[in-house]
């Protein structure tokens, strides 16, 4: 499983073997069975954590009970409710595997600790953080300013792999629109290819 860090890690950045190891090594591997919980809303998120096999969604539940996605992580991509992590409050977010997965996760303990001996760790995060909140901007602008039918064939047409694994229900929990409309909006395009 580390292996799949390691590559993961030195993509973004040129580091001696010897800090990618030691960052490495400072991960647990855990093991979430389909439709279980990495973290529930009100717990405190005590990890960051990389998925080396699997899918998972992160969402909140609105007070109408609305499920909202924020994002799916899926194989090498990173997961975490980092305001629950940063500040340790309760989290508002749910991290629920959508199929059997594997991850590898660190805490805030050792995080601050390869901050302090591993410098070039913090740099990695940094670049990581920047990549995170230029996505998150793309999203917020896509959601205000495109329909829900740009924003599902965007989607698609940007993750057709992950498209493939995600239900109908999933899909348009994190495209903010109901099933049906979702279906309606197939059906649009189905007939437009036609």
């Amino acid at each position: 499983m580390g292996e799949q860090l390691e590559n993961n890690i030195t993509a973004h950045l040129n580091l001696t073997k010897h800090e990618v190891k030691a960052f490495c090594n400072l991960f647990e591997p855990k093991k979430i069975k389909k439709k279980s919980f990495l973290l529930r809303e009100g717990e405190v998120c005590r990890f960051e954590g990389f998925v080396v096999k699997g899918l998972f969604r992160v969402f909140h539940i609105d007070q109408n009970g609305f499920e909202q996605i924020l994002y799916f992580a899926v194989e090498n991509w990173w997961i975490t409710d980092i305001d629950s992590f940063i500040n340790e409050i309760p989290s508002q977010l749910f991290i629920e595997a959508l199929e059997d997965s594997d991850v590898l996760l660190i805490s805030k303990k050792d995080k601050e600790f390869a901050y302090s001996n591993l410098p070039g760790i913090e740099k990695l995060f940094r670049i990581m953080t920047q990549k995170t909140h230029v996505a998150l901007q793309r999203r917020m602008i896509d959601n205000l300013s495109k329909t829900a039918e740009v924003r599902y064939i965007e989607f698609a047409e940007r993750y057709p792999r992950l498209i493939q694994r995600l239900s109908n229900i999933h899909i348009a929990a994190y495209l903010g629109i109901t099933n049906v409309f979702l279906s309606n909006i197939r059906k649009k395009i189905a007939l437009k290819n036609n």
